[in-house]
């Protein structure tokens, strides 16, 4: 069987039309059978789709009409990471929740890969990590501060703690490239002077830099089947949770919290009596479709290719 393509990508650039671009998007994925997700907005394109090698060229083809910078990322998955096409509008690519920062007009100085290491070494550089804490335990750079955000919506309100940095060099970096792009421009908006990303992401840097000079230090979070990946962009270690999405560790699924699609010691106390239930149901039909050699909706591939893995999207 081929690898299926997984191709991560985004522009911030202004789309007034993004409304009327959403069912030709929508069309095009589903008649290629790639799936995945697209989101849309004034500000831009951003999302992660899946499909075979023909698919994805015909996907980037149409996009590179409309999109002239467009941050293309692939990788691969031996079975296909998401069971549904979805092309969403929404108020910004990547949430914030604040409107008046507009990176199509003012970002910071794009750093790439190959010069990153030099850039976060220099001790006087402050490193920041702008995803969320949940994602930063999986894997980080050397000596990179997290912001024990759960949200991107929460950096500003962290961003309150850096007022004494203004004046210092701050490199920040995220999964692709999306999140600490847009954290630039908001620095850049509240004063700051010297501010830089990875261009990119993690993905672009583990799969460009080889691992005998990397200073990345465990797995890379990838909100799909996946879950995590490292350097080559080859599938990591790490399993999610059916309950809460968040990467469980061998040694969580021995905590009296953990219940198989159910829940995790990050999310039992959350969870209702009914979400239980339901959580239960799904996991006794995924069950019975592996037994009938069939694959569950819910359910996604092994890192082997040939068991099945849970995660929830």
């Amino acid at each position: 069987m081929s690898k299926i393509i997984v191709a991560a990508l985004y522009q911030f650039t202004p789309l007034p039309d993004f409304r009327e671009l959403q069912p030709r998007l929508k069309t095009l994925c589903d008649e290629e059978h790639i799936k995945g997700i697209l989101l849309l907005a004034e500000e831009g394109l951003n999302g992660t789709v899946a499909g075979s090698r023909e698919a994805i060229d015909t996907l980037k083809s149409f996009l590179e009409k409309r999109f002239n910078a467009l941050e293309y990322k692939e990788s691969w998955a031996n079975e296909m990471p998401f069971h549904r096409m979805k092309v969403r509008l929404k108020k910004e690519i990547v949430s914030l929740g604040v409107p008046e920062v507009n990176p199509c007009e003012k970002v910071g100085t794009y750093v790439d890969p190959k010069d990153w290491n030099d850039l976060i070494s220099d001790p006087d550089v402050l490193v920041i990590d702008t995803r969320n804490d949940y994602e930063i335990k999986v894997g980080r750079f050397r000596k990179a501060l997290n912001p024990k955000t759960s949200s991107f919506t929460e950096f500003p309100e962290f961003a309150k703690s850096l007022d004494e940095s203004k004046q210092q060099s701050i490199a920040m970096y995220c999964t692709g490239g999306i999140r600490c792009e847009k954290a630039t421009s908001y620095l850049l908006s509240q004063g700051f002077e010297k501010v830089f990303h990875l261009k990119g992401g993690i993905l672009k840097y583990l799969e460009t830099v080889p691992p005998e000079k990397s200073l990345w230090e465990g797995d890379c979070f990838v909100f799909d089947g996946r879950v995590a990946v490292n350097h080559g962009l080859n599938l990591g270690h790490f399993e999610s949770c059916h309950g809460c999405r968040h990467p469980i560790t061998e040694e969580d699924t021995f905590s009296p919290a953990y219940e198989r699609g159910v829940s995790c010691p990050h999310c039992y106390s959350t969870l209702t009596p009914e979400r239980r239930d339901s959580a239960r149901q799904r996991q006794r039909q995924e069950d019975l479709a592996r037994k009938r050699g069939e694959k569950h909706i819910g359910a996604v591939m092994d890192k082997n290719s040939s068991n099945i893995r849970k995660a929830k999207f």
